[in-house]
């Protein structure tokens, strides 16, 4: 927090140095390499297609192909900004000085917010993906699964001792199999703290609720003090989990993980902003939205950042991800020290007409939405209405309600508005529906989301909604799922 820069110079001197022998290394002069500006000028940025031809040897057993160490683990990505599965490499650098030192540090800062807290007398929930041999490995062995099992099964003894369920239960693969017994494990012990996916976690928690036959989890679990979450913004998910647990004792703590790293955690209880954890192994680079579709875009390091502005984020690992663009779009709420909130993902957004809406813009507006008409949502997407012969264009939304609005009409107004009030570019296309249209919303039953990922093959684990979208693809498919369209 006080010397930002010199650490982040301090870490990419050292990746380099480390890497310099790697077939990579070798192959853009690593050793030859002084400051940023050469680092920048001599490697070029990668997106997961341009990485993948070395991820894909290193799969098939090779080593030393992007980083010295011995690769043994792959994190298997939830693949929401592609259609096919991910495999991003975890070192024994990056699960040591990276994830677990995030997960410590994570602790760290929260009793350092309450340092009257209670939460190491009871027992922590952790909810892990699944993971299996790496069949593409000719040794058999290397493994991979999501990020959460990989890290599970390489915790060291202490976490586990205050971890619960057994990890049998925890690293399942059946996912609606392992909710019940989750649910069936967990019920009778002294939860205190709960760390996971809000989408996922809400189920386990229904499903708590159904076998102790309660009206609320603080019933179940009346010492249970924080929820760390992340992966997904929590303002849609806030109402709901207020239903679930209806004391003002809980906490809602975020982090920023993702299966590339641990990046951000939160440090101030009046304050959703997230520190930026500039000490684990990871060179930090900026590419200012507007120039994200560029052939060569301008990137900048962290001296260059501007509060306010979005960015998407690229990385350069202690795994070896060299220069990486992992998706997602940040914004800076801070310099000093360096904070940021996650504003969506690159290609998560909808600009059919030039309103350049992201996820974030989407998040607020329904949100506020939710709190003007009384509102409680399970989940949502969207996508546009594409101009057709005399017909104006606009977007669809698609919303699972726990809490039906009081007014669905007033819902959509709200949403409206609020996006109009938060987004100039979306106002300017709605003045007069010049060339957008009110939004035209769908309230789907329950579990049309559950119903929909599940068909897919993405329940559970890392696997995530997508908000929004600029094609149709996701809106037309639960639209017929949900007998909406023919």
């Amino acid at each position: 927090m006080k010397y930002p820069l010199d650490v982040q110079d301090e870490i990419l001197k050292k990746l380099l140095f480390t890497a310099r022998d790697t077939e990579f290394g070798r192959k853009y002069f690593f050793n030859e390499i002084v400051n940023y500006e050469d680092f920048k000028n001599r490697v070029p940025l990668h997106g997961y297609e341009q990485i993948f031809p070395y991820i894909d040897r290193c799969m098939k057993g090779e080593q030393n192909i992007l980083w010295p160490s011995e690769i043994k683990w792959f994190a298997k990505s939830s693949g929401t900004t592609n259609a096919r599965s991910k495999f991003i490499p975890v070192s024994p650098e990056a699960m040591e000085d990276c994830h677990f030192k995030g997960g410590k540090d994570l602790l760290s800062l929260y009793v350092n917010s309450f340092p009257n807290t209670q939460i190491f007398s009871g027992k922590g929930l952790a909810v892990g993906g699944s993971s299996q041999v790496n069949e593409f490995d000719p040794t058999a062995s290397s493994y991979y699964g999501d990020v959460s099992a990989v890290l599970m099964q390489n915790l060291p003894p202490w976490a586990e001792f205050i971890r619960t369920p057994s990890l049998e239960i925890a690293l399942m693969n059946n996912w609606e199999e392992k909710i019940d017994k989750l649910a069936c494990e967990t019920a009778s012990v002294d939860v205190r703290h709960i760390s996971g996916v809000p989408t996922w976690t809400v189920l386990l928690l229904q499903r708590i609720l159904e076998i102790k036959k309660k009206e609320n989890i603080a019933e179940v679990w009346p010492n249970l003090e924080v929820f760390f979450h992340g992966a997904v913004a929590f303002g849609p998910y806030r109402n709901l989990f207020k239903t679930l647990i209806p004391s003002d004792a809980i906490h809602y703590w975020e982090t920023y993980t993702a299966s590339e790293g641990f990046f951000g955690i939160q440090d101030q209880k009046d304050s959703e902003d997230l520190l930026l954890m500039l000490d684990y192994g990871i060179f930090y680079e900026f590419i200012p939205i507007e120039e994200i579709e560029k052939e060569y875009p301008q990137v900048v390091n962290l001296s260059e950042v501007q509060l306010g502005k979005n960015y998407a984020m690229v990385i350069s690992t202690n795994a070896g991800l060299w220069r990486y663009n992992i998706g997602d779009t940040v914004k800076f709420t801070s310099t000093s020290p360096y904070r940021i909130r996650i504003s969506g993902r690159t290609k998560h957004f909808i600009n059919a007409f030039g309103e350049e809406v992201i996820v974030e813009n989407a998040e607020m507006a329904v949100t506020r939405a939710c709190e003007v008409t009384g509102a409680v949502i399970d989940n949502f997407t969207a996508a546009p209405i594409y101009l057709e012969k005399a017909k104006r264009g606009g977007h669809e939304w698609i919303i699972e309600f726990k809490t039906q609005p009081d007014s669905l009409d007033r819902f959509t107004i709200i949403l409206d508005e609020t996006l109009r009030k938060i987004n100039s570019d979306y106002d300017a296309k709605r003045v007069h529906d010049i060339a957008l249209v009110a939004p035209k919303i769908h309230s789907v039953r329950e579990g049309t989301f559950y119903g929909w990922m599940k068909k897919r093959g993405k329940l559970g684990g890392q696997h995530k909604v997508p908000r929004l979208s600029n094609s149709r693809e996701y809106v037309d498919e639960i639209l017929v799922m949900a007998g909406l369209i023919i």
